[in-house]
């Protein structure tokens, strides 16, 4: 009796996993945003100063639970030399979140060329990208237009996935909690319908199943006739999806 009652609770209250990575330059507000991530939607965790925040030397690990969804973040360095490491986690991934660094005018086509080699790696076909633009209570910040203008080529290549660009302060909070709902509910979705198109087990193989130990530690007005198949989260500021309503829009389900 114990035997059964212990495996209808562990039924009725299990979690399905989700490895979420966070990706982006050096400095762009990774591990700000995961301390932000685990202190918000954890009560008990008691988050590091976020003053004390470094650049990260290989990755950090987080874990959060949003309602049955258990996600499992890898936060990667992006410095250049620590971004060809990115795609041995991609086989393994459910979800990307893309941070960029509002304030970094000079860097902005570092970052755009670093985003188009994540969106057009067929390991992570089909797997939803939510772009964090982030920094925005600064005052000297890239307005979500210009960051747009600069990010235009990228439209094309986005593919048939969903994506959406998020206004974020990691460092206030704002935008975080929208950032996350969405994501959750885009992975919940695809883990009943697959978001690889092909085949990824030769890729899989060199992928390790855990990461090696750290080393260190608003939405766009969009037409209102086209159907992105897309809830949007809480305003924050102005936000745009980067790829056409055709191209966002969910295969089978909406969200």
């Amino acid at each position: 009796m114990y035997t059964l009652l212990s495996g209808l609770y562990k039924y009725m209250f299990r979690r399905d996993e989700y490895c979420i990575l966070i990706l982006g330059l050096d400095n762009a507000g990774k591990t700000t945003f995961l301390e932000q991530t685990k202190t918000r939607f954890n009560r008990t965790y008691k988050g590091m100063s976020l003053s004390k925040i470094t650049t990260t030397v290989g990755l950090n690990i987080g874990t959060i639970d949003v309602g049955k969804a258990r996600l499992m973040f890898w936060d990667l360095g992006g410095q250049d030399e620590l971004q060809s490491l990115w795609d041995k986690y991609y086989a393994e991934s459910h979800g990307v979140i893309y941070v960029i660094d509002s304030t970094d005018e000079e860097r902005l086509s570092d970052s755009k060329r670093a985003f188009e080699k994540v969106v057009t790696s067929e390991a992570l076909e089909g797997v939803p990208i939510l772009v964090l633009a982030n920094k925005q209570d600064v005052e000297t910040c890239l307005s979500i237009p210009d960051i747009k203008t600069a990010f235009s080529d990228c439209i094309n290549k986005i593919g048939r996935r969903d994506c959406l660009t998020q206004a974020c302060s990691a460092l206030t909070g704002n935008g975080v909690n929208e950032g996350i709902e969405w994501m959750v509910k885009c992975v919940v979705r695809n883990i009943h319908r697959p978001p690889r198109q092909k085949d990824i087990t030769s890729l899989t193989q060199q992928t390790p199943r855990d990461p090696p130990m750290p080393t260190d530690s608003n939405q766009a007005e969009m037409d209102p006739s086209q159907d992105t198949g897309l809830e949007r989260p809480t305003d924050f500021g102005a936000g745009l999806c980067f790829a056409d309503a055709h191209l966002v829009k969910s295969q089978d389900q909406e969200i």
